[in-house]
Parts: structure tokens; C-alpha cells; sequence
């Protein structure tokens, strides 16, 4: 929890994992372990858990808290560590922001509570209350409306930014960029933005945000974490030409419901044991498989990891 005092440093390509299970569905703690690894291996500059990638929705409390523990433990304060702790239940994000806390994380994001569509007024009551119950925490807003059928205004994010020194940004999972701009300019440059659209990665940096949360890092977090060092460093043809490049790869991860896609390939590459996904969701189909055996294969030089040899794809 050494990033704890200055939630800045959570900055550049923040990788949101995948849940590995077993071919059985039990959470695989032993592939979690290895991931963690393989992501600080591949120059990954922080770990996520428990977003929309992680299946948080599919696992009990139990089985989220273990894993946030099991990660904590495994990064050791090496980069900072960003676990999800939101749910729809108060209680139950509380308890689990608790348990993120005592594990050692640097900041908890927390997603707007899903399916019941509260207002503007009830989302700031509901950040204010876990802000006020963890003051010493940070606290990242998750704003993801194509899961949760709400969104958070601008001004919003601004009032809770100006009410509690420790709501200290916001994770933009939305495809509308113009959002992005107004979200930054309601609450000053001071917040934090990272961005959990994958072909906004690179243009979020262009507003002044502190880096991404994409999906994309669990395929290929080498190119992610190089697209942000090239920014900073002021390659900005570097990181346009990694932009484009991933572009087929990002299209890999929706060809059905993420995480369905990336953990088949991450399966087929040998970094998890199973591609299992839970219900609701379905592993992918054969014919999604052609599909992203056929975008894996036009950017094998991206995916392709010394740590790992040749990946049979």
C-alpha cells in the first residue's frame, strides 16, 4: 500500500485481470498468482481485479475477497494495486472495500451500483457514504453505463471530488469521448482519469488523463504499457504507430461477451489452465474461435512474449 499517500503514481497501464477457474468453475488461485507475475514481467505498471474483465458479478463475496488477498500478497507493493470492490449492495461494498484496505491496496474502484438506475443525488450519497467510511482510502469512481445503466454526470463527479480529499478520480468506460473532456473540466486537472475504452487509451493522455485500465493487457500488456511510456517520452509516433497496431486485437476481445474471447486465447497461449466463464456468460463458440484465431494471428508480434516462446495460437 506505498502508493496509498499519492494515488498519482497509479498512472500508465493499470492491467484489469481475468479470473482464471478451474475447468470445474472454482477460482483458480494458483493462475492468479501466475498472471500477477506474467503482468510485472511484461512492464504492466499496476494490477486491477474485480472490473467487468474479473466476473465479479458470477462470484461471491468469499471468492472476491480471497482473490483481492491473493493478489495483494503476490504484487507486494511492487506496483500499485487497484482492486474493483463495488457491488449493487452497500453492505456488501463496505465490507469488501474493508477487506481491499486491510490487504493493501492502493485505491478501490468502485462501480456505480447496477440495475437500479439511481439518480444523480442517490450516486453522490452512495460515493460519499464509502468515501466518508474510508477517509485514509482512495477512492476511483468506475463509470462503465453500457454495464450498469447509469451514468455519472460531469458535475457529479465534480461535487464528489470537491466534498472528499479522498475521491480521487474516476475510471471512464465509456465510448462517448466527449465525456471524458467535460468530466475534466467540471472537476479541474487535478482528478484523475484513466480510461477502460481501449482505442481511447492513447487520446485520454492527449487530455491530461493519468493512463488506462484496458482489457487489452491481458493478451498483451507489453504494447499497452509501451503505448503509454512512448506518450510520455514524447514518441508520439511510437505510440500512434501502437496504437493502430493493437487495433485488431481489440476487436479480438469483443468478438463475443468479454472475457469469453481473451480467456480462450489466454488458454490457448498456456497462461490460464481453463477458459471457463461463468453463467451467464459462455465460453466461445467455434465460430468466435476461428474468428479470433484469425485477428490473433495478423498481430502475432504483439502477442508473442519472450517469457512464453511461441504461443500456439
Amino acid at each position: 500500500m506505498k502508493y496509498r499517500a499519492d494515488p498519482s503514481l497509479i498512472c500508465g497501464s493499470i492491467a484489469p485481470l481475468v479470473t482464471p477457474f478451474t475447468a470445474a468453475g472454482a477460482v483458480d488461485a494458483a493462475a492468479l498468482r501466475r498472471l500477477v507475475r506474467w503482468q510485472l514481467a511484461a512492464g504492466s505498471h499496476g494490477i486491477s481485479l474485480g472490473g467487468s474483465t474479473g466476473e465479479p458479478s458470477a462470484q461471491t463475496l468469499a471468492e472476491r475477497a480471497e482473490s483481492i488477498r491473493v493478489v495483494a500478497a503476490e504484487i507486494d507493493d511492487r506496483v500499485p494495486f487497484l482492486p474493483g470492490t463495488g457491488s449493487t449492495k452497500l453492505d456488501e461494498t463496505l465490507e469488501l472495500t474493508g477487506i481491499a484496505r486491510d490487504a493493501g491496496a492502493d485505491a478501490v474502484l468502485i462501480i456505480t451500483p447496477y440495475y437500479a438506475r439511481p439518480t444523480q443525488e442517490a450516486l453522490f450519497t452512495w460515493y460519499s457514504t464509502i468515501a466518508r467510511e474510508f477517509p485514509d482510502l482512495p477512492v476511483v469512481i468506475y463509470n462503465v453505463p453500457s454495464r450498469t445503466a447509469v451514468e455519472i454526470d460531469p458535475q457529479t463527479v465534480a461535487r464528489l471530488f470537491r466534498a472528499h480529499e479522498n475521491i480521487v478520480g474516476i475510471k471512464e468506460t465509456t465510448k462517448d469521448f466527449e465525456h471524458f473532456s467535460r468530466v475534466i473540466e467540471a472537476a479541474g486537472p487535478e482528478l484523475l482519469v484513466w480510461s477502460g475504452i481501449e482505442l481511447l487509451c492513447l487520446p485520454v493522455l492527449t487530455l491530461g488523463g493519468a493512463g488506462f485500465v484496458s482489457a487489452l493487457a491481458n493478451i498483451a500488456p507489453s504494447a499497452v504499457a509501451q503505448m503509454y511510456e512512448a506518450y510520455q517520452a514524447g514518441d508520439l509516433g511510437r505510440a500512434r504507430e501502437l496504437h493502430y497496431a493493437v487495433q485488431p486485437l481489440v476487436d479480438l476481445l469483443f468478438v463475443e461477451t468479454n472475457p469469453a474471447p481473451a480467456k480462450w486465447l489466454m488458454h490457448q497461449r498456456g497462461l490460464i489452465g481453463s477458459d471457463f466463464v461463468r453463467p451467464p456468460l459462455l465460453p466461445l463458440s467455434e465460430r468466435g474461435r476461428a474468428r479470433v484465431t484469425d485477428l490473433a494471428q495478423s498481430r502475432l508480434d504483439l502477442l508473442t512474449d519472450p517469457a512464453l516462446g511461441e504461443e500456439a495460437i
